[in-house]
């Protein structure tokens, strides 16, 4: 099949090498000249392990190309996504469908033969209604059909949930599109994933569901990580007790300084929002929302009262910048919340991350930023781990305590054992557990 995918960020970039692997003619675009020239020239405007091995193989098979020219992607085009962005509209939280809407708006007055219109960026219900309503101003309505298919992608881990997802969900009840998204996807028939065809609104909304089990799910082990240490529990415990229950399962219970990224605060937000809309109170959303950013602003708090209760004039070396490991995204990450707190209780911050320290610049540019963890670690004060890389997991913890000038550790992402540090001598910190008891 021919595939047009409109938006190269982290979806559609994806989403498009992945079609293009499958044994699609993919064309990627986008407005922005410099992303193109980036991508044809061989590299690659995100992080993503493996993406770029999977852009220069499917390119050289002649598969996959970028182009800013819309008109010349879309000739015998069979399905055209959307894969533009929609990030929160400032002031009220509100999904931004201005992207969304233009490249609907300029994707109908190029359609000549029929053609699947497949909205792949997260949308709030109701948007295919006004993507088709948009469209049908422009071209006439029995050649396109606008379809729903949102995408399940982790960051880090994306190639994979494409290319062995759980589950696939398209939005449409025309035949004709039935038809074009089962020969889409029909690789994934070998590996019997369960595609799911249903109504188009419903479809939207499962995306929206799904990312607000998931934030709530963090939330509560989040919480219940409160509760242990006010009560001399441990949270890992509780959470492998918990997970072991098929009802509940063990995805998601790792207790941490919070979630971020670029779905589930944006996507919480937006799913309230439509609610509101539609005059119903979504209680427990709304309340995940307020506890996910409070706990942000409680882990700064944490480590000031893990170092005394003064950080002043302390350098403190914060380990791991973007929200999660394996990625460069920082929207939402829990240290762009947590290092202005402790710059401005007068800490001194050095940092070091294995990929997001570009990024990183753009919005904390005012700290120190080292090229390696050991630089980062020497003389300071503290070692804040803040996301669980994998280089973080088995640090030299005797060098580590030479370099610093006081040993203390705190330990935001639980990757190592409290008695162990404790007995090469740490003052170690962590998510969840009880204090230790006095000697």
């Amino acid at each position: 099949m021919k595939v047009t995918m409109v938006g190269t960020g982290y979806v559609g970039l994806v989403s498009g090498v992945c079609f293009a692997d499958f044994g699609h003619e993919v064309v990627c675009v986008d407005k922005d000249p410099g992303k193109i020239e980036t991508l044809n020239a061989g590299g690659v405007p995100i992080f993503e392990p493996g993406l770029d091995a999977l852009i220069a193989k499917n390119v050289k098979a002649g598969r996959l190309s970028f182009t800013t020219d819309l008109t010349a992607a879309m000739q015998d085009t069979d399905a055209v996504f959307i894969a533009v962005g929609t990030p929160s509209r400032r002031g009220d939280g509100y999904a931004d469908l201005s992207y969304v809407y233009a490249a609907a708006e300029e994707i109908a007055g190029l359609i000549k033969d029929f053609t699947v219109v497949v909205t792949k960026s997260t949308v709030p219900v109701g948007t295919g209604d006004e993507v088709e309503r948009i469209m049908s101003e422009h071209v006439s309505r029995d050649l396109f059909e606008v379809v729903s298919n949102p995408e399940f992608l982790r960051e880090g881990a994306a190639i994979d949930d494409f290319k062995r997802p759980d589950r696939v969900v398209v939005g449409t009840t025309d035949a004709r599109a039935v038809a074009k998204m089962r020969e889409l996807y029909r690789p994934l028939f070998i590996n019997e994933t369960p595609i799911v065809f249903t109504e188009r609104r419903t479809s939207e909304l499962t995306k929206y569901a799904a990312n607000a089990f998931l934030a709530t799910k963090i939330t509560f082990i989040n919480e219940i990580a409160d509760l242990c240490e006010a009560v001399g529990a441990n949270v890992q415990e509780v959470a492998r007790g918990i997970g072991l229950d098929k009802r509940i399962g063990n995805k998601f219970l790792h207790a941490g300084p919070g979630y971020g990224g670029s779905c589930f605060p944006k996507d919480t937000l937006a799913l309230v929002r439509t609610a509101e809309e539609a005059n119903v109170a979504l209680s427990i959303v709304s309340s995940v929302i307020e506890a996910n950013e409070s706990r942000k602003r409680r882990m700064a708090n944490k480590i000031v009262a893990a170092l005394g209760g003064d950080v002043h004039g302390l350098r403190i070396c914060i380990l791991g910048l973007a929200f999660k490991p394996n990625t460069d995204d920082m929207r939402d990450a829990p240290s762009l919340t947590i290092i202005p707190r402790l710059v401005d209780k007068g800490a001194e911050i050095v940092a070091y991350d294995p990929e997001a320290m570009d990024e990183a610049k753009k919005t904390l540019p005012d700290i120190e930023y080292a090229d390696s963890a050991f630089r980062a670690i020497d003389g300071a004060d503290a070692v804040v781990i803040a996301t669980e890389w994998d280089e973080f997991r088995a640090l030299d913890m005797r060098r580590v305590k030479s370099l610093l000038n006081a040993p203390n550790v705190i330990d935001l992402r639980n990757i190592y054992r409290g008695e162990q540090m404790r007995g090469l001598g740490f003052s170690y910190t962590n998510v969840g557990y009880p204090k230790p008891k006095e000697t």
